[in-house]
């Protein structure tokens, strides 16, 4: 089966991203990001160069290209301003291979924790993941049609064709075949989705075999499981079910079947190798308190972990399951609150591998009326399409909205600046009563939130500073 990738050298000796990797200019990036986060534009300019110049590279000539490295990039900025937003949609965008970790769930080696190199690991996983998917969509047509052919034999099978010891006549063949084109129909249609029917599952060898190792096993590049997979002869097994599930099921058996999964396995390395985003979500927790240099303890520890993960960042080469990864390319983007710590505790040579920091805005009052009302995923336009499913029109007044970003900033103020999560906590506040009464009142069917409603739901838990701790 030919690979329907794109990775071809062209004639300057660069390869082209595949299709299905997105190359949109630096203000493409930002208007798309626009739409989901309100506010840091400097940090939306910094990360659309940056997705901009994977592109840019891919073009070089051959010598040059794998010189130029990519500029990793610090978000530093408090909690709910729209860091980790901005890594989620740049990566829906890019249609690059990405993953979002915590820096907290890593130790050094030694330490009981996860091992970094799994985060490459679980980047290559995600990029076959991918690339399966695409191949799946392509090959849906053909694993349609044997499915349908496989349900058809099982609910009229086709007359054999023997040499000595056929006993059946034209007629009864050409019979066979109408009535064979009759069941496909009402396959199509729909109309045999409810008949029960008996259908041989593969099963996987190697499932229910155990491999018993030591503390740390699952974080070895090799695939015991898969190899046992590979070893052991695949059994099938007879179950009973619908025609209906039986499509699903053996749908997916089909596609298996399809995918040439050496194809797809070289085109994810290839993805996760020129196009991979590792973000690196609270590396602030990772980072020396003011500095400090203790002769052990969790100080040591938070270092190594910034010494252990520096190869990765610097590009080396991690084994996996479906060879070795070079991380020379891969973006890595790095953010934390920096509460407690500043950039400057990190380790000399890991800050130097982010040379781009970007400090991201505390949100004002005026933010939090643009993120209630502007995203296409706003918190408004969500809690509205959730109560309309009760019959009820939920419709927020100009002064409605106002007054919730006022409570917004005010609590954030006085409490704990946690940025637009605060908005969740007001809402569902706000909305308790109306999201518990609604299936059951049948005469009110449309509620009106003005700023009336918001302060007489909920300036008694805002004046009160103890309350608000443990409510808003």
């Amino acid at each position: 089966m030919e690979s329907s990738f794109n990775t071809a050298e062209n004639r300057n000796g660069s390869v082209p991203l595949p299709t299905t990797i997105h190359h949109h200019t630096p203000r493409q990036i930002v208007e798309e990001l626009d739409k989901y986060v309100i506010g840091q534009q400097t940090a939306k300019k910094a990360v659309a160069i940056a997705l901009r110049n994977r592109w840019r590279r891919q073009q070089v000539a051959t010598p040059l290209r794998d010189e130029i490295m990519p500029n990793n990039i610090i978000l530093i900025g408090p909690t709910g301003v729209g860091k980790t937003e901005i890594a989620r949609r740049l990566a829906k965008l890019s249609g690059a291979p990405f993953l979002k970790v915590e820096a907290t769930k890593f130790t050094e080696v030694g330490y009981v924790g996860r091992d970094v190199e799994s985060i490459i690991r679980d980047l290559m996983e995600i990029g076959v993941a991918s690339v399966r998917s695409e191949q799946v969509q392509n090959v849906r047509k053909q694993a349609k049609e044997a499915v349908e052919n496989r349900i058809l034999d099982i609910l009229i099978p086709p007359i054999k064709k023997g040499i000595s010891f056929d006993v059946s006549t034209p007629e009864e063949e050409d019979e066979n075949s109408v009535t064979r084109e009759k069941f496909r129909t009402m396959l199509r249609e729909g109309s045999l989705d409810e008949k029960m029917i008996e259908v041989d599952i593969t099963m996987d060898a190697s499932s229910g075999v155990n491999v018993l190792g030591p503390i740390g096993m699952d974080e070895m590049g090799m695939n015991l499981q898969d190899m046992l997979s590979n070893m052991l002869p695949k059994k099938t097994k007879k179950r009973k079910m619908s025609v209906a599930e039986a499509r699903v099921v053996l749908e997916q058996e089909e596609a298996d079947k399809l995918i040439d999964m050496d194809a797809v396995t070289k085109e994810a390395l290839y993805r996760v190798e020129n196009s991979g985003i590792v973000f690196l979500d609270e590396i602030d927790k990772v980072a020396s308190r003011g500095g400090a240099k203790s002769g052990g303890g969790p100080e040591v520890s938070r270092e190594g972990v910034q010494r252990d993960l520096l190869p990765i960042v610097e590009g080396s080469t991690i084994n996996t399951k479906y060879g070795p990864v070079k991380t020379d390319h891969i973006l890595f983007i790095a953010s934390g609150a920096f509460h407690v710590s500043k950039p400057s505790d990190l380790i000399p040579e890991f800050q130097g591998r982010f040379p781009i920091r970007v400090e991201l805005q505390s949100l004002s009052e005026e933010d939090f009326v643009k993120i209630l009302t502007i995203p296409e995923n706003a918190l408004i336009k969500q809690y509205c399409a959730l109560i309309k499913t009760d019959g009820y029109d939920l419709i927020f007044e100009e002064s409605g909205i106002k007054e919730i970003a006022s409570i917004a900033a005010k609590v954030n103020d006085e409490v704990a600046n946690i940025g637009a999560r605060r908005l969740h906590t007001i809402m569902t506040n706000l909305l308790e009563d109306i999201l518990y009464n609604a299936p059951d009142n049948l005469e009110e069917k449309t509620v009106t939130i003005t700023a009336e409603t918001v302060q007489s739901k909920l300036s008694t838990l805002v004046q009160n500073v103890d309350l608000s701790k443990y409510i808003l």
